[in-house]
């Protein structure tokens, strides 16, 4: 495999998080050519001094490294190999998994992508939004060292928090679902202890004021609890992605034989949101599931 530095970059999935993600490696000096299904996002990127392509395929030709920012492994899967966007790539290329998958999946996909000669990096991450404008995302990295250290100068241009957490593709993933197992049940406890204290009439805002400078604080209960008395949050993260990343996170407790059941609970209380019809809202509105659970009995409305 070669050893040479990546210049050209492929970037597929300019959404939320990846076309500020995409915007960050242009001003990094990256030749970057990107791909979304929305023109309007393929569009904003040539606008920020990048370059546009029809297709992910068109977007790969020759280039030294690819970017997949998409939404779950089967999203990555397609792309890959049902588009034909690997065979684009230059020999000696670098794939970069960004995307929150299953570790057993993103492993698989490491197994077809290096059995071309090409390398591979399952790099997750986590800082939403703001930390893919401010480049300043945690990445978690599985991948032999010698792939690691190539692509590193394109991770270092995503976040400032980058970690080598493995030799084997997969143990980022590992990692990411570790934090989304937190982050999730952080969040649900946060609207069960709000719900409780609502119930009893406790002002919410400073329900959480005390909370946040107590031992009970997490960075998770100052971050969503204040979106949590918002009647309708700008959407940082929603709903639906934990449903998403709770259900991995589930998956690879079977896997492993590892019981899980705190995430069991804040799994079906997201679900139970998304089922109000609340999954594209703002991930704090998982409080309306529990608003929902502990209503007012009929006769006392």
């Amino acid at each position: 495999m070669s050893a040479n530095p990546i210049s050209t970059i492929a970037f597929v999935g300019l959404g939320a998080m990846g076309a500020p993600m995409a915007e960050n490696l242009v001003r990094k000096q990256f030749r970057v050519t990107g791909f979304d299904m929305r023109a309007e996002a393929r569009a904003a990127l040539a606008a920020a001094g990048g370059h546009e392509a029809q297709s992910a395929k068109e977007a790969a030709a020759g280039a030294d490294a690819l970017v997949l920012m998409v939404v779950n492994a089967a999203q990555a899967r397609a792309v890959l190999f049902d588009a034909g966007t690997l065979d684009a790539l230059a020999p000696a290329a670098t794939v970069i998994l960004m995307a929150t998958c299953p570790p057993g999946e993103a492993e698989a996909i490491a197994a077809e992508v290096t059995k071309t000669g090409r390398h591979f990096i399952d790099a997750p991450v986590s800082g939403g939004i703001n930390g893919a404008r401010n480049a300043t995302l945690t990445i978690m990295v599985g991948a032999p060292s010698e792939s690691f250290a190539r692509a590193k100068p394109v991770l270092d241009a995503l976040g400032d928090k980058v970690f080598h957490v493995g030799e084997k593709a997969g143990q980022g993933a590992t990692v990411k679902t570790v934090n989304q197992l937190l982050c999730g049940v952080h969040i649900a406890v946060a609207a069960e202890a709000l719900s409780l204290a609502e119930k009893a009439g406790i002002d919410g805002r400073l329900l959480f004021e005390i909370m946040g400078g107590s031992a009970a604080s997490s960075w998770m209960l100052k971050d969503r609890g204040p979106r949590m008395q918002e009647p309708d949050p700008v959407v940082a993260s929603a709903v639906d992605i934990f449903v998403k990343d709770l259900g991995i996170v589930l998956d690879a407790g079977r896997a492993a034989k590892t019981a899980l059941p705190l995430a069991a609970a804040a799994h079906q209380m997201f679900l139970a949101a998304s089922g109000l019809g609340h999954g594209g809202r703002d991930d704090s509105q998982v409080v309306r599931a529990y608003r929902a659970l502990n209503a007012k009995p009929a006769n006392d409305a």
